[in-house]
């Protein structure tokens, strides 16, 4: 007799009514009709007496309903017991980021998450772009949360947590400065400082090398960090895109955060080596969703 079966019997000799039996396991009546009739016949004798006004176990009925009932609940207690120490979530989780508006958010989800898994400890640790998935490879990362796109074979990128508008970060000297927006086509006029170490695809959706129109895009030195970004800007060596929100975190006399009116934002998710997925990644990813969206 399969599980399936015994469930609708169990069902059926506590409700004693076939569509209620139905209703309650989300099959037909036929399903349930059927599954009776299988297992009268394997065993040679009628399970219930069933009539126009109502339906009753037979004496056969009863023990068997007696004998499975206990073996039933074992089963359901070993299925529940599996799934809870699947649920347990212990040991450490290493949680990566760059931007700080992304830090505050870890460190609000991992408040969230010890208080959902006290038996787990949370490690936050600030990396650099230009290493993007270098503590990762090295397993000093479980996640990160990072600027996409993420485009690496052994990298597996799981939701967009939130999205920031872009800005064009510029020395204060610059022609576009006085600004209250700018377009990409503007990039045409700039010197675009550049990051260092990221790779192709990475650096051409954030960094093109051509305006929409085609007009080629000068790309100067390569910084390594934000600061230094920020200090060949200030000395108006070049421009580069970052966020409208970068403003509140970087603030600096020499330098202005104009936004932009037609270029796409910067998306953040989480991203975690492919071999190295588990309970605990899920578990931390939840609660930076459900801390990113309010809940």
């Amino acid at each position: 007799m399969e599980l399936r079966d015994i469930e609708i019997f169990l069902a059926l000799a506590e409700e004693l009514h076939f569509g209620r039996t139905a209703e309650l396991l989300h099959v037909s009546p036929a399903r349930v009709s059927q599954a009776i009739k299988k297992q009268e016949r394997a065993i040679g004798a009628e399970l219930f007496v069933r009539t126009s006004r109502n339906v009753r176990l037979t004496p056969v009925g009863e023990r068997l309903r007696d004998e499975l009932a206990a073996g039933y609940r074992q089963i359901q207690e070993a299925i529940a017991g599996a799934a809870a120490a699947a649920r347990c979530v212990s040991g450490v989780v290493r949680i990566g980021f760059a931007s700080p508006w992304c830090g505050d958010l870890v460190v609000k989800a991992a408040d969230v998450f010890r208080q959902r898994h006290p038996a787990c400890e949370v490690q936050i640790i600030e990396r650099l772009l230009a290493d993007r998935f270098g503590p990762l490879r090295t397993r000093e990362l479980d996640l990160q949360l990072t600027e996409l796109p993420a485009e690496e074979p052994d990298i597996v990128v799981g939701p967009i947590l939130f999205r920031e508008p872009r800005a064009l970060m510029m020395s204060v000297d610059h022609p576009l400065a006085r600004n209250q927006t700018v377009s990409i086509e503007d990039y045409g006029d700039c010197v675009v400082i550049g990051v260092a170490s990221v790779p192709d695809y990475f650096r051409d959706f954030h960094l093109p090398l051509r305006t929409p129109s085609g007009r080629p895009i000068t790309h100067g030195r390569l910084a390594a960090s934000f600061q230094e970004a920020q200090s060949l800007i200030g000395a108006d060596k070049g421009v580069q895109p970052s966020t409208v929100r970068a403003a509140l975190y970087h603030a600096r006399p020499d330098i202005v955060f104009v936004p932009f009116r037609d270029a796409p934002t910067v998306d953040y998710g989480v991203t975690w080596l492919t071999d190295g997925d588990s309970v605990k990644i899920h578990a931390f990813t939840q609660a930076l969703l459900d801390v990113a969206s309010g809940k």
